[in-house]
């Protein structure tokens, strides 16, 4: 059972989300929680309840169907960060100037499933 989840307009940069999400891409869905949850960046807890959801999603998924659900079988088979809007603002500068100040959000979005469903990606 294939389950997404989306988080958008995260207050992050897309290229330290994705850092953050490269550790956990491919790894087993329980596991990439527990690293997340001691991962040092600030980025690791939005990434980490964006896997926490798509996995609630797929126990949802899964009783609607009514297919067993086992939580320890769930790998992420996709994860990335897209860029979203930027947010310009201005900073006052030495003699009257101002500069530009880019707050850049992202879109993080995470695919979780089985084995058989990463064999079905991987045949498409």
């Amino acid at each position: 059972m294939e389950a997404k989840a989306q988080a958008k307009y995260v207050r992050c940069t897309p290229m330290k989300a994705r850092r953050v999400i490269n550790v956990v891409r491919g790894k087993n869905a329980l596991e990439a929680t527990n690293v997340l949850r001691f991962a040092p960046q600030a980025a690791a807890v939005p990434v980490r309840k964006v896997v926490e959801s798509a996995i609630a999603n797929a126990r949802v998924k899964a009783q609607a169907a009514g297919e067993t659900f086992r939580e320890e079988e769930l790998l992420i088979l996709e994860a990335y960060a897209d860029e979203g809007p930027t947010l310009k603002r201005f900073r006052p500068r030495a003699q009257g100037r101002a500069s530009r100040i880019l707050k850049r959000t992202s879109h993080i979005t995470v695919v979780v499933g089985t084995k058989d469903d990463a064999k079905k990606e991987g045949a498409r």
